[in-house]
């Protein structure tokens, strides 16, 4: 496994953000995280690379282990941050930086890798996302969809051995929505992904698994089929009828 949490919980305050979670993912599994807004999809998935520091549970990712309370910050996440990628609802791309400079950054200046070699698999990835035209573009000449397959290709630059993607559609209109759905389809499969979504469709055409997340619990987990058509829980029952 290329995954392991065992008991993850995390606090803000008062409020239990998540319960107890207990998850795995092989190699190579695309996994769409869903549920109700606040189950704290969006906290798991910032917990499994050091983004928010958890209270208590143990967290095993890219083949290195995850402390509670450890700092965001700290100089040990540094083999993490280049092993597990990371791609956001809002693009972050540089916006003085063409697209051909926003995915060769990082292996330029992290992994000092030789500008000829990491310009030439940049292009490669913008290619492999559909933009081998537009290296010359900054980001304000990309659309919002463009601009998200920009940052896929630069999560990708790094190699890493889990991908995550924290609601990777959810500012883009329908059109540029199934642009970015289209590239993560052509990478399931090939690269292990945790992808957090509400597009229903795509976890349950594309996903290895689906988890439903719910009041900070992992509520469901199984194949699309049996979690979308005989969930076990009636809360899942009520999200996948209202999701329709």
């Amino acid at each position: 496994m290329i995954v392991r949490v065992q008991g993850l919980q995390k606090a803000h305050g008062a409020r239990q953000v998540l319960r107890g979670i207990d998850a795995q993912v092989a190699r190579c599994e695309t996994i769409a995280v869903v549920g109700p807004s606040g189950a704290g999809k969006s906290t798991f998935l910032r917990c499994l690379n050091g983004l928010v520091s958890f209270d208590a549970g143990s967290v095993e990712i890219a083949g290195l282990s995850l402390m509670p309370r450890t700092p965001p910050d700290a100089p040990a996440l540094r083999p993490l941050r280049a092993r597990v990628g990371m791609v956001f609802q809002s693009f972050h791309l540089f916006p003085h930086l063409t697209a051909l400079q926003n995915v060769s950054l990082a292996p330029l200046h992290v992994k000092h890798e030789p500008r000829e070699a990491a310009e030439e698999r940049a292009r490669a990835l913008l290619r492999r996302v559909g933009l081998g035209d537009r290296c010359a573009a900054r980001p304000l000449q990309l659309s919002g969809g463009q601009q998200q397959r920009v940052a896929i290709a630069r999560a990708l630059a790094m190699e890493p051995e889990v991908l995550l993607l924290d609601e990777p559609t959810s500012a883009l209109d329908p059109e540029m929505r199934g642009e970015v759905l289209s590239v993560l389809r052509d990478l399931a499969g090939t690269t292990t992904m945790l992808v957090v979504t509400h597009e229903i469709w795509f976890a349950r055409n594309v996903a290895s698994r689906i988890w439903v997340f719910d009041e900070g619990r992992l509520i469901e987990d199984g194949p699309p089929s049996e979690v979308t058509e005989n969930p076990r829980t009636d809360r899942a029952r009520a999200f996948f009828r209202a999701a329709k």
